[in-house]
């Protein structure tokens, strides 16, 4: 089958050629497939797309006036593909449903360790000579509460990390998980759990009922001090909210995998630009914020469960089956 990757890097072209194998034409290009750019897909029944592609309904309606018959995504989210409309157009849209969930965890467990134990001052202070430890102070995670939002595989494979390191665990999801119970995960309404949690990690797909999750009400229910680790999807947090609540020093630390308006930022090299999110900018200029350009996914596991998922995904349609990781409105909403 004729599938065109967009958004591609070098490492989606290594490990997708690898799991493809020569069963499918596999183009990749560097554009970013959207309402503007979506002429490309012209003699190409199957899309390739990755997070930063935006698929809404007038790039949807394009792409099936081109011929487009298949959206693969590699990634596990699709709140960037208006599912409703791909289906009035009769596009399949498959997803690939788990990759590697202790990718995203180890990460989050990272920014924890890198914002309470300051390694990422330390780092630049040895290099300049600088081995003082004023301002590095940290706290032990051993018998400290943290609140995961959100315990499917992710929050989960994270609550086992944690568990391991003494933490006490609060957990907040609409359909409790009987493997974090085990762990002795306590579940609890979502203000008990900010207001109990010295850390909170959000691990909750992005719907509109989860869109600025943590906003100005949610981040005053926090203690002071509190820390925030984001590695899911960036609108989950209202970015005003988060600047007033770090201006105000209510908030202690925050780790941001994944920002509010990443698409214009996000998987692309700004050495040489102005940046002009200003909200962004302002974020950077905070000594307790660390944020990375949305790489928890990123290891060879996951890469490689991702480029065999899709290939898979592409082989199944060809093929006419029905698959577990096909995304339909009724799916989307469950």
């Amino acid at each position: 089958m004729r599938c065109l990757v967009t958004s591609a890097r070098p490492y989606d072209q290594q490990f997708l050629n690898a799991a493809n194998g020569g069963r499918h034409e596999l183009v990749f290009v560097e554009t970013v497939l959207n309402a503007d750019t979506a002429f490309i897909a012209q003699g190409y029944p199957a899309l390739c797309p990755f997070v930063d592609d935006t698929l809404d309904a007038n790039a949807l309606g394009t792409l099936a006036r081109l011929g487009t018959r298949l959206l693969v995504l590699r990634s596990t989210g699709f709140n960037h593909v208006d599912i409703p409309a791909a289906e009035a157009h009769g596009i399949t849209v498959m997803r690939v449903r788990n990759y590697s969930p202790y990718a995203v965890a180890e990460y989050a467990v990272g920014l924890m360790l890198t914002l309470n134990r300051h390694l990422h001052k330390a780092y630049s202070r040895v290099r300049d000579g600088n081995l003082l430890l004023d301002g590095l102070l940290g706290f032990d995670m051993h018998g400290k509460t943290v609140g995961i939002v959100g315990t499917g595989k992710i929050g989960t494979a994270l609550a086992r990390i944690l568990h391991g390191m003494g933490c006490r665990l609060l957990a907040y999801d609409t359909a409790p998980n009987s493997d974090c119970q085990e762990l002795g995960v306590v579940y609890v309404s979502l203000e008990e759990l900010l207001a109990k949690s010295r850390i909170v990690s959000l691990h909750v797909p992005l719907f509109p009922e989860t869109r600025h999750l943590m906003n100005t009400e949610r981040f005053a229910q926090m203690p002071e001090g509190a820390m925030l680790i984001n590695t899911s999807r960036g609108p989950l947090i209202d970015t005003s909210a988060l600047i007033a609540a770090l201006k105000s020093r209510h908030l202690g630390a925050v780790g941001l995998d994944v920002y509010e308006e990443e698409a214009d930022l996000y998987f692309k090299d700004h050495c040489d630009d102005i940046i002009c999110d200003d909200s962004f900018e302002r974020l950077l200029t905070f000594p307790n914020v660390v944020i990375t350009g949305h790489q928890a996914f990123f290891t060879r596991e996951a890469m490689q469960t991702i480029a065999d998922t899709t290939i898979q995904n592409l082989d199944d349609f060809n093929a006419g089956k029905d698959s577990p990781n096909r995304i339909t409105t009724h799916r989307a909403a469950h």
